[in-house]
């Protein structure tokens, strides 16, 4: 089984008109350093905002949209106690609390101990199927809470800064129960191939 890691950070949070979020910003990965939005709007319709093609293919072998929006523009700015996002239809500024580090452990300590005192304790599941077969196993190295921010989309508020709820459905697992960041190392696990073909294209 071909297998890939990424190194980076995670966000998800949700506003009270109703919109989910989700924030990659990865500093390393088998196509290179690239951002992305995961984003629910209030009636489920899900979009992944993407700023290549490449980033594109590599997140829909792993998740599915109903649509994608490929957005040059789209920069994250990532700093210990800051996440800013900014793409021509929107911006987001989100200011980050101290948070928790976690130290390192093997992948089968995430797998068979972590995760069901994660699910038990926060809802999260650690290791699972991506809605296309990917296994994937998230080591979260640290957590902080998002303690403020907000967001206009297309010159329109988005409201006051909640929790990721409704459920989006991106993937096996649902963000923290509150507005987070995770730092984090995925393990992505490919039976099928589907990662590793555009892997390949990606890196030719």
């Amino acid at each position: 089984m071909v297998a890939y890691e990424l190194s980076g950070a995670i966000a998800g949070f949700g506003f009270s008109t109703g919109h989910r979020v989700v924030v990659g910003h990865w500093d390393a990965s088998p196509i290179g350093p690239f951002c992305d939005l995961m984003w629910a709007e209030p009636d489920d319709h899900r979009t992944l905002i993407a700023h290549s093609e490449r980033a594109a293919d590599f997140i829909t072998a792993v998740y599915s949209f109903d649509s994608t929006v490929i957005a040059p523009e789209l920069v994250v700015t990532r700093t210990a106690r800051r996440l800013a996002v900014r793409w021509t239809d929107g911006e987001i500024d989100l200011r980050l609390g101290r948070g928790l580090s976690f130290p390192p452990r093997p992948t089968w300590v995430t797998k068979r101990i972590e995760h069901p005192f994660a699910e038990a304790l926060l809802g999260v599941k650690t290791t699972g199927v991506s809605p296309t077969g990917v296994v994937e196993t998230y080591r979260a190295q640290r957590l902080q809470r998002i303690v403020s921010g907000w967001g206009v989309v297309a010159g329109n508020d988005l409201g006051d800064l909640q929790a990721p709820t409704p459920a989006a459905r991106f993937g096996f697992t649902e963000p923290p129960p509150f507005p987070s960041v995770t730092t984090i190392r995925p393990l992505l696990e490919d039976p099928g191939g589907r990662l590793a073909d555009v892997v390949e294209r990606a890196t030719s």
